[in-house]
């Protein structure tokens, strides 16, 4: 329960306390725990970490500073939200650090797009607003699975497969033939980059495939090719 004291400045109780910092790392643990079972960058441990801290920070800034703002017979005016305000800049820091590169394609982006949604989370724990909190989490698990599987479903019958094709070939070996083999399949190449990495040719096509292929049956075809010594399909 929120209190007044003398000095007119808002207190909060070891109560009140309990329940908007559980409440925020039951939350954040929940979304951590769809994260986790996904085997994401950041799991059940970091959520549940961001949401509880963003939630103390909240605290901490509105009812941490009672005797330096209330000192004799002067009251010093201060904004509880600057700590706030903070919290959503420096998860971006931590939100980067999930994004990871792996060749032409790019992983994390909606773990960390997660990490911010769950620092909004303990924040408006922190802050008392229940509802909103449970809400949101309640939303951000929708889109997690739910709402992906029914826009994967939707979505793969109206566009083509598209993703980046990795060949390395033998030292010396053309790669015109590996362009010619996808071209038969009716897929489109959108870049070519072709580099040489010791005693293997690399080669990197970035493709969109017709709606009646897909990238098993061509890797496996790719396969067959003897100057090929490995093929990986990167979405």
């Amino acid at each position: 329960m929120l209190h007044l004291a003398a000095s007119s400045l808002p207190t909060l109780n070891w109560d009140e306390s309990l329940l908007r910092l559980a409440l925020a790392a039951v939350l954040g643990g929940l979304i951590g725990v769809e994260r986790e079972l996904r085997e994401r960058e950041a799991g059940l441990r970091t959520h549940l970490l961001v949401s509880l801290g963003s939630a103390l920070f909240t605290i901490v800034g509105a009812y941490g500073f009672h005797e330096s703002l209330d000192s004799g017979a002067n009251v010093v005016r201060a904004d509880p939200t600057r700590i706030a305000a903070q919290i959503v800049t420096g998860i971006g820091f931590l939100g980067a650090g999930a994004i990871i590169r792996q060749g032409l394609s790019v992983r994390g982006l909606t773990t960390a797009a997660t990490l911010w949604v769950v620092a909004a989370v303990g924040l408006a724990c922190g802050a008392g607003y229940y509802s909103a909190a449970v809400i949101t989490t309640a939303l951000v698990l929708l889109a997690l699975y739910p709402l992906r599987v029914i826009a994967y479903r939707i979505l793969v019958r109206f566009r083509p497969e598209d993703g980046h094709l990795l060949v390395e070939l033998h030292a010396g070996a053309a790669p015109g033939e590996i362009i010619d083999a996808v071209e038969a399949t009716g897929a489109r190449v959108d870049s070519v980059v072709v580099s040489q990495e010791g005693d293997r040719r690399r080669l990197e096509l970035g493709l969109a495939l017709p709606k009646n292929a897909r990238s098993p049956e061509l890797v496996l075809k790719l396969a067959d090719v003897e100057s090929v010594v490995e093929v990986q399909w990167a979405n």
